[in-house]
């Protein structure tokens, strides 16, 4: 950081205190308060914290607020001067981690700490509304009172939203994300089925569309079949009026993904994956397309036509080989997914060694907080293969992890997986390490 962007955050702090009517002094004694409140108390004198505050503040050589003053101050800005939750843009909460950010703090702590504050609020029955703004929650209230108000300003707002609750995706239980949306939908709905101006209407059916997939995602992982199936015909419904294929793709592919799961056969997922192939290759996007290809491959592989397998897979790496620069999903699918999915292909139809190679380059690489479900369903896979390679204990040693991080997401895929793992391990149950397994899934799973 340059000393400019240092003084600039160290002015937003100051901003943000004196917005609060708070002295230093004052804020010093919140900091203290907020502690005690928190079970980690401060072992420091408020003439102690304010000293901190000063150097924090300094309009020379302002200092980083240590991790631990940062996670006091993220929880005392998180909440607004009514005590409401808000951690969206424009609010106090935001412009502490801009100011952090202006100090030198890392994108990946700052990403820690507004996901820590996220889970803080749904704890305590907040919702979507805390990521919305104060400015945005007004809007949006305008909005629903009065749809021809609608405007652009609060359409970015809302998909900003909707792109932060995604965010969270393995870094909080999905019962937690369908808490977030489900303001979200509901305004939606009521917008759609309003007199909204007509040029803002594809916009505010693409800002559904994601809403409403990710709700589908979040309800099938909570075992709501039906409120998925009813949200992914109201997410398909809404993309088909956007006039982008690639939009409507996406839904059919995580529509596809659940209906796999929720449903006996391949039929029902395989005329999902069709549909979304047509959609992709008449759409806008070479990575959507790819991700089509690829999940062409999985369902082909799983009917032992390893033919028509290859032949996706292969069309999958020409897409993800294409130039993908101004792509509007370019990071929705990446080569580590990919990877993934030549591994389920080798699994079915393939070599079991080559497989386990394909999962653990593609474990090996999905290693952000929104890879952690997909990282424990590939895990779960290569533990599969090496049970077919007769390494069965060197399976159940990947299986913990991969419980834990089921468990903490809920992710109802993982959970399956795993359950078939399992059912392969049968062979060796009278082994100590498979007790030790089923002990750790009954104890976090309840399978």
């Amino acid at each position: 950081m340059s000393a400019h962007d240092r003084l600039v955050g160290a002015a937003t702090l100051k901003r943000l205190r004196q917005a609060r009517g708070w002295s230093i002094a004052d804020t010093a004694r919140a900091v203290i308060s907020k502690a005690a409140e928190l079970g980690q108390p401060l072992d420091a004198s408020v003439a102690s914290v304010q000293r901190s505050v000063a150097r924090w503040e300094s309009s020379k050589v302002p200092i980083l607020p240590g991790e631990r003053y940062q996670l006091l101050l993220a929880h005392l800005y998180a909440r607004s001067a009514d005590e409401q939750n808000s951690l969206g843009a424009g609010s106090d909460f935001g412009e502490l981690l801009d100011a952090l950010a202006h100090l030198g703090e890392s994108e990946r702590r700052l990403d820690e700490l507004r996901t820590l504050l996220v889970k803080t609020a749904t704890d305590d029955g907040g919702g979507l509304l805390a990521l919305l703004g104060p400015s945005t929650q007004l809007s949006l209230s305008t909005a629903l009172a009065d749809p021809s108000r609608l405007d652009e300003g609060l359409l970015d707002a809302m998909r900003t939203a909707v792109s932060d609750v995604n965010g969270q995706v393995g870094s909080v239980p999905f019962v937690r994300v369908q808490l977030l949306l489900a303001p979200i939908v509901e305004s939606c709905r009521r917008l759609l089925a309003a007199e909204v101006p007509e040029p803002l209407l594809p916009g505010l059916r693409a800002v559904a569309a994601q809403a409403y997939t990710l709700a589908g995602r979040a309800a099938f992982e909570t075992r709501d079949d039906d409120a998925s199936r009813a949200l992914y015909a109201e997410a398909t419904a809404a993309a088909s009026g956007i006039g982008s294929p690639w939009r409507r793709a996406v839904v059919h592919m995580s529509h596809a993904l659940v209906t796999l799961y929720s449903t006996p056969g391949l039929d029902g997922a395989q005329q999902l994956v069709d549909a979304a192939v047509r959609d992709a290759r008449a759409g806008g996007s070479v990575t959507v397309r790819a991700r089509a290809h690829a999940l062409q491959a999985e369902i082909a592989a799983r009917r032992g036509a390893a033919k028509h397998a290859k032949a996706a897979l292969a069309l999958a790496w020409y897409d993800m080989d294409a130039d993908r620069d101004g792509d509007p999903a370019g990071t929705s699918f990446s080569t580590a997914h990919l990877r993934g999915f030549e591994g389920v292909t080798s699994l079915y139809v393939g070599d079991p060694g080559e497989a386990h190679d394909y999962f653990a380059g593609s474990a090996a690489e999905l290693r952000a907080p929104r890879e952690r479900v997909q990282r424990a369903i590939v895990a779960t896979d290569q533990a599969l293969a090496r049970i077919r390679l007769d390494e069965p204990e060197s399976a159940a040693d990947l299986l913990h992890g991969c419980i834990d991080a089921a468990s903490s997401t809920g992710g109802r895929v993982a959970s399956i997986r795993l359950r078939r793992a399992r059912r392969e391990l049968r062979p060796w149950r009278r082994e100590d390490w498979f007790a030790d397994l089923d002990d750790h899934l009954i104890d976090s799973l309840g399978v």
